[in-house]
């Protein structure tokens, strides 16, 4: 069966928008730069959702979570683990998507 791509670019106009802080940034250590997405894997009967939270200088998974909805438990999950084995970023880059703006992921 065929299933329609989902939309993971759905912003809620009610959420603050954050500034752009990495712009002519030089990212030269582990922990100055976080950023964490999105994606979705395609199943048999529909999609799963991949939420991972990435070091920018490393390059490295710092924890993931996957899930069958787009709510915002399983980022938070995962943003909740990295901080937990690795300490906390200087900054943590998103695309402000809505599970990233709300109040709860705040």
């Amino acid at each position: 069966a065929l299933y329609r791509k989902p939309n993971l670019s759905q912003a809620n106009q009610a959420h603050r928008k954050y500034p752009y802080l990495l712009k002519g940034l030089a990212i030269q250590r582990s922990n100055q730069v976080w950023c964490t997405d999105i994606t979705y894997i395609p199943m048999a009967k529909g999609f799963v959702y991949l939420c991972a939270v990435i070091d920018w200088h490393s390059r490295k998974v710092l924890a993931h979570r996957v899930s069958i909805s787009m709510e915002v438990d399983f980022c938070i999950s995962a943003l909740n683990e990295a901080i937990e084995k690795y300490g906390s970023p200087e900054i943590f880059n998103t695309d402000q998507g809505s599970q990233f703006t709300s109040d709860a992921f705040i």
